[in-house]
């Protein structure tokens, strides 16, 4: 059993079913119109940092998984005009807005966006130097989040860039009222794994290089970046 696996098995019962995948992408669908508001509150600032922080420039080949309304999207395009910038998403209205989005506000760019499950990149090994995945991780089960991340390692570039936004828990008030929310909507909210994911991500043959929690409003969100 590599460390990966056994990482996995590892983890206690969380209660989450082995995929909300169906589920998750029908909610998806249907908010693709009003999500943006949630990004604009509670993630922008978090996604700041990851531009900041996970070495993104120019000419770069970069992969964000699970693009939402696209608002990390197009900040990862604008720093990358010259290279190419790579979407997916479980939900194909998502992944539609985000494109729609990012060639009207870049135009000439080369940005792409498509429907994917992120357990099965359809992607060559070594393609991207960058992937980017923000605020996924929490709808996926512990098997699911193994899956995940042994795709991000196999399709980034050797020394290649990890960039996580997990959702943080260092608030008991918001630990307290996200297991509830989590309890009602599991395939909107999901439930927190940020405490158990670092050691995943060692586990997965990456070496975690930055660690930054973010707050925003009420919302905190830990940044990790990882070394291929």
């Amino acid at each position: 059993m590599d460390k990966l696996e056994y990482s996995i098995r590892a983890w206690p019962t969380n209660g989450m079913p082995a995929t909300l995948a169906d589920r998750t992408r029908r909610v998806y669908d249907r908010l693709a119109a009003v999500y943006p508001i949630s990004t604009m509150l509670f993630h922008s600032r978090a996604h700041r940092s990851v531009v900041e922080f996970s070495g993104i420039c120019d000419g770069m080949r970069v992969l964000e998984v699970a693009t939402g309304s696209g608002e990390m999207f197009r900040r990862l395009v604008r720093a990358n005009q010259g290279g190419s910038t790579v979407g997916v998403d479980l939900s194909p209205k998502m992944a539609a807005r985000t494109q729609h989005h990012a060639r009207r506000e870049f135009p000439g760019c080369r940005a792409h966006c498509q429907a994917v499950d992120a357990r099965y990149l359809p992607f060559r090994d070594a393609s991207f130097d960058a992937v980017i995945c923000c605020y996924l991780l929490e709808l996926l089960s512990a098997e699911d989040i193994g899956r995940a991340v042994g795709e991000f390692h196999r399709v980034l570039r050797r020394n290649g860039r990890l960039a996580l936004v997990l959702i943080g828990q260092n608030t008991a008030v918001f630990n307290g009222i996200y297991r509830v929310l989590g309890k009602v909507a599991p395939a909107f909210w999901g439930r927190q794994v940020e405490e158990r994911v670092p050691d995943l991500i060692q586990a997965g043959e990456f070496e975690i290089v930055r660690d930054h929690m973010v707050r925003q409003t009420f919302y905190p969100s830990r940044v990790l970046v990882a070394r291929k």
